[in-house]
């Protein structure tokens, strides 16, 4: 081999090989930060690839979500403190799936220490942490994939397609839903109480204001997801718990970078219980050639005979309904009386089921990136997009303003909407590149 060949090749090989973690074999070294319900499922997709993967280390401030998870991974090594982790050379990657107000901080945080990370949806609870993290992993080039996995569903990428098309004709008007009926009791109304013993309160707190504890707030329950997403210090309601999920294909679909204009309507008219997110809203977005609502209801399930949760591309030639396990489309029917009689169909019915798993070919699809240092297919700021548009409604809800947008630059001059564009972090806490 000529010298020039050799040099350019050990460069490449040893490029690689610290993408990969080759200091450790040839798998990918993963720390766990947050093993709650959420990062349990992620967890076993990761436990399908182990060929590519490690999980060596685990970071939780509730001992029975660490106990849970060390059955599925029992040489790992326990960080009582995120940020040890964190800073151990020896891990490459980072999943973090804790409660939505640390992504920001600890996937920035991740970036200035050298891992590639894996944070779950949505990225931050406010435009500006998203914003700081798409800068982060460009400054310390890092590979930065969001839990939208959706985007890694091959049936969405066919719907994406099919939208791109044209073949649904002009479409303009995309609806997306979620409804359930939990009336009239929702999560209840615990009182305010010491914190379990087996749980770091104030680290579960973070960056987040200063509260007593409430079995709501915190929000493990062993048969759902947990509850914090109803409290505005911690999330943004099914907003931003499902809503993110719905819009981010209707942006990918639709090839828009977020919408001009942004006006919701909603409030808690319904259940009893202690949540601060809205029980019933309607967000609508407005697009330069289309307009894309998001309803949700939580104490009403009725959907007219469709799944209770999903998203319409309205189109002149026809409709598609897509959800999680299947696409379909029903064609527009034209009727005529003259000259004569007759009824007009310009395409036909259609219908793609679910064909792969998601989750774990997003997590495939991380692995590659990493190896490759490409941007994975839900890179930080694509799920930022999203996760900005879905924040964008629960803006405009809060300060009660229609919100006019510029989804490039990201900035609006409504002044009650920048209020809560950006909040302060708790000391000792600092979001800092």
């Amino acid at each position: 081999m000529k010298r020039r060949t050799f040099v350019a090749a050990s460069a490449a090989l040893a490029a690689s090989g610290a993408a990969r973690g080759d200091n450790h074999g040839d798998k990918i070294r993963l720390g766990v930060i947050g093993c709650g319900r959420r990062g349990r499922n992620n967890l076993r997709s990761v436990l399908r690839l182990t060929d590519d993967i490690q999980v060596v280390a685990l970071s939780e401030v509730f001992k029975p979500n660490l106990e849970e998870t060390l059955k599925m991974v029992p040489d790992a090594k326990i960080y009582p403190d995120f940020r040890d982790l964190i800073a151990d050379k020896d891990i490459d990657a980072v999943l973090i799936a804790t409660p939505d107000h640390w992504h920001a901080y600890m996937s920035v945080e991740a970036c200035k220490a050298g891992k590639d990370v894996y944070v779950e949806k949505p990225v931050s609870v406010t435009v500006h942490e998203g914003q700081m993290m798409v800068k982060a992993a460009r400054k310390y080039d890092r590979v930065v994939q969001v839990g939208t996995q959706q985007r890694s569903g091959k049936h969405f990428a066919e719907a994406k397609d099919i939208v791109q098309s044209g073949r649904l004709g002009t479409i303009s008007f995309v609806r997306t839903w979620n409804y359930s009926n939990l009336f009239p009791e929702g999560i209840g109304v615990p009182p305010d109480t010491d914190p379990p013993a087996d749980l770091d309160w104030d680290m579960w707190l973070g960056p987040a204001p200063e509260r007593p504890f409430n079995k709501n707030r915190f929000g493990v329950n062993p048969y759902q997801y947990a509850h914090f997403r109803w409290f505005w210090d911690y999330a943004g309601g099914m907003m931003t718990d499902w809503g993110i999920h719905l819009l981010d294909i209707v942006l990918w679909a639709m090839a828009e970078p977020g919408p001009r204009s942004i006006s919701t309507y909603g409030g808690k008219y319904a259940l009893t219980d202690n949540r601060e997110t809205p029980d019933t809203i309607q967000a609508t977005y407005e697009f330069p050639t289309f307009v894309c609502t998001y309803e949700n209801r939580v104490a009403n399930a009725f959907s007219g005979g469709q799944p209770g949760y999903g998203i319409q591309f309205h189109g002149t030639e026809g409709t598609m309904y897509v959800n999680r396990g299947y696409w379909e489309i029903a064609p527009e029917v034209r009727r005529y009386r003259e000259p004569e009689p007759r009824v007009e169909r310009r395409m036909e019915a259609a219908r793609g089921e679910s064909a792969n798993h998601s989750t774990d070919d997003h997590w495939r699809d991380f692995i590659a990136a990493v190896r490759n240092r490409n941007r994975p297919v839900c890179d930080i700021e694509i799920g930022h997009k999203s996760t900005a548009m879905a924040l964008l409604g629960n803006v405009s809800l809060r300060s009660r303003q229609r919100v006019d947008w510029d989804p490039v630059n990201e900035t609006t001059e409504n002044k009650e909407a920048q209020t809560y564009l950006r909040s302060d972090y708790r000391e000792p806490w600092k979001l800092e590149l």
